[in-house]
C-alpha cells in the first residue's frame, strides 16, 4: 500500500493543503477540520484505497483507515499539510467553530465527563462483583453466596466500599474535569468538590430522611441559616458551582495586583463560591436534579415497551448527530442515585443498538457482491457488537441505507423487549455483548434475550431488504 500515494490523493479531493485548519489521528480514523466542507469531494473520497468510509460529525471531517493504517496516511498527510504536532483536541476545537450553541453544549458535556468514565466504570463494575456476592439465589439456590460461605463476608464489604468510592467522591472528579473545561484552576476546581462532600456535612444521600423529620443541622450566620448538607453523588450543583468558580477566579485575576494574585485570588474564589453554592446555586440545583432523575424514571416506568421501543429507535439518529454524548451526565446521575434509581436504563438501550447495527452490518457483508464493501462490513459488524459501531454505521449502514433501516427496526424491538423487564444497568461499559458485565444480576436474562432480538431481528430485515434491492435493481435492468 503506498501511503505516500494515498495521502496526496486525499489531499487533492479534500480541496488542497489551504481547505485543512487541523488534522490528527485517533486509533482508526484521521480526523479533519477543514476551512470549507463543500470543497471535500466525499465519494471520491471513499474511492481511495483503504478508506473504509466517512462521515462528518461534531464540525470534523472523519475518514476511516483502520488501526496500523491510519497511522501511516496521517504520517504521509502531515508532511504534505505541515500540520504533524497537532492532537485530537486540536481538531475537536477547530471543528466546533463551526457547531451551533447546542452541538457546543453538548460537546462541552462531553468533554468534562469523558475523562472520568473509568472511574466510574471501575466503580460499577466492582457494585456488580459485590451484588454477584451478596445476591441471594444467583449462584446458590436460596443462598447468596457470603451466607454459603462466610468468610468472604469482609471481601465483599471491602469491594462495596471500593465500589462507592467514586460516587461519594464524585462532586471532586466532576469539579476538577469542569475546572479545566471552564478555564479554572482545575485544583481549585478539586477543593470546591472536596468542600461539597466534606465529613462535617450530612450526608447527601440522607438529606431526603433529615428534610422530613427536620433534623438537618445548619450554620447560623448573622440571623441566616445556611444547611450544611452535602451533595455526595451530585452532577448538576457541581457543573454550575464549578462554572461560578471559574468566572469567579477569572475575574479577580482581573483586578488584583500580580503581587498579591496567588495570596487572595484562591482565597476568595473559594470563599466566594462556597458561599454562594451554599445558599443559592447547591439547593435549587439539587432539587433540580431531583426532579430531573425522577422525571426519567417516571417516563421510563409509565412509557413502557413503547417507550423503549421509540428509544431503541431513535437511539442511532442521536449518535449521528453527537446528541448522545450528553446520555453521560444523565447516566452519572442515575448510576449515583442507584439506591432510588435502581440504575440506568440509557446503557442497556445503547447496547441493544449497538448490536442491532452490527448485525445488519454483518447481513449486508453476507448479502453484498462488492468485495471491498464486503471486506469494510465483517470486521465493522464484529466490532460493533463489541460496542464500537462507528465503522459500522458510517461506513456501510448509512452509507447503503437499508442496513442501517434494519438496524433500527432491530433497535425498537429490543428495546421493547428489555423495557418490559426492567432491565437496568449498574455500570457503564462497552455496551454491546461485554456489556452484560454491567447489568443488574435480576436482568442479566432478559439482556441476553435482548441482544439476541436485536441480532435476529436487524440481521432478516437487513437480508431481507437487500434481497428486495437486488431484484429491484435486476428487474429494472
Amino acid at each position: 500500500m503506498n501511503y505516500q500515494k494515498i495521502a496526496q490523493q486525499l489531499l487533492d479531493k479534500l480541496g488542497g493543503k489551504e481547505n485543512i485548519a487541523a488534522a490528527a489521528h485517533c486509533a482508526t480514523r484521521l480526523r479533519l477540520a477543514l476551512h470549507d466542507d463543500n470543497l471535500a469531494d466525499l465519494s471520491a473520497i471513499e474511492s481511495i484505497e483503504g478508506v473504509k468510509g466517512q462521515f462528518q460529525v461534531s464540525g470534523q471531517l472523519q475518514i476511516i483507515f483502520g488501526s496500523g493504517i491510519v497511522n501511516n496516511v496521517y504520517a504521509e498527510f502531515s508532511k504534505l499539510t505541515g500540520q504533524s504536532d497537532m492532537s485530537s483536541k486540536d481538531v475537536a476545537a477547530a471543528g466546533a467553530e463551526k457547531q451551533n450553541w447546542l452541538q457546543r453544549a453538548v460537546k462541552g458535556l462531553s468533554d468534562i465527563f469523558v475523562p472520568i468514565i473509568p472511574a466510574i466504570v471501575a466503580g460499577g463494575l466492582l457494585m456488580g462483583i459485590f451484588n454477584i456476592l451478596t445476591a441471594p439465589g444467583l449462584i446458590i439456590d436460596g443462598k447468596s453466596l457470603i451466607e454459603a460461605y462466610p468468610q468472604m463476608g469482609d471481601l465483599a464489604n471491602m469491594i462495596n466500599t471500593f465500589a462507592n468510592a467514586p460516587f461519594v467522591f464524585l462532586p471532586v472528579l466532576l469539579a476538577f474535569s469542569a475546572s479545566k473545561k471552564f478555564g479554572a484552576n482545575p485544583f481549585l476546581g478539586a477543593a470546591l468538590g472536596m468542600l461539597m462532600v466534606h465529613p462535617d456535612l450530612l450526608n447527601g444521600w440522607g438529606f431526603g430522611g433529615a428534610a422530613v423529620s427536620g433534623d438537618i443541622p445548619v450554620w447560623e450566620i448573622f440571623g441566616f441559616e445556611i444547611e450544611k448538607v452535602g451533595y455526595q453523588g451530585s452532577v448538576l450543583p457541581v457543573l454550575v458551582a464549578t462554572y461560578i468558580l471559574a468566572q469567579v477566579e477569572q475575574g479577580l485575576r482581573r483586578i488584583i495586583p500580580s503581587v498579591l494574585d496567588n495570596l487572595l485570588t484562591p482565597l476568595l474564589a473559594i470563599f466566594i463560591t462556597g458561599l454562594i453554592t451554599f445558599t443559592l446555586v447547591g439547593p435549587f440545583t439539587r432539587d433540580l436534579g431531583f426532579l430531573l432523575g425522577d422525571g426519567l424514571n417516571w417516563v421510563y416506568e409509565s412509557a413502557g415497551m413503547i417507550g423503549g421501543a421509540l428509544f431503541g429507535f431513535v437511539y442511532a439518529p442521536f449518535v449521528i448527530t453527537g446528541m448522545h454524548h450528553s446520555f453521560i451526565a444523565i447516566e452519572t446521575q442515575l448510576l449515583a442515585e442507584i439506591a432510588v434509581t435502581g440504575g440506568t436504563f440509557i446503557f442497556p438501550i445503547a447496547a441493544m443498538s449497538n448490536v442491532a447495527q452490527g448485525a445488519a452490518c454483518l447481513a449486508f457483508g453476507l448479502k453484498t457482491a462488492d468485495v471491498k464493501a464486503k471486506g469494510i462490513a465483517m470486521p465493522a459488524g464484529i466490532t460493533a457488537l463489541l460496542g464500537i459501531t462507528e465503522p459500522a454505521m458510517f461506513g456501510i449502514n448509512l452509507k447503503y441505507r437499508y442496513p442501517f433501516i434494519g438496524a433500527l427496526v432491530g433497535a425498537a424491538c429490543a428495546g421493547a423487549f428489555i423495557t418490559f423487564f426492567k432491565v437496568k444497568a449498574q455500570a457503564l461499559g462497552a455496551a454491546g455483548l461485554p456489556g452484560v458485565i454491567s447489568i443488574r444480576p435480576d436482568g442479566v436474562v432478559p439482556y441476553i434475550i435482548g441482544m439476541a432480538i436485536a441480532f435476529v431481528v436487524a440481521f432478516a430485515v437487513t437480508y431481507v431488504l437487500g434481497t428486495r434491492k437486488k431484484y429491484a435493481q435486476t428487474a429494472a435492468a
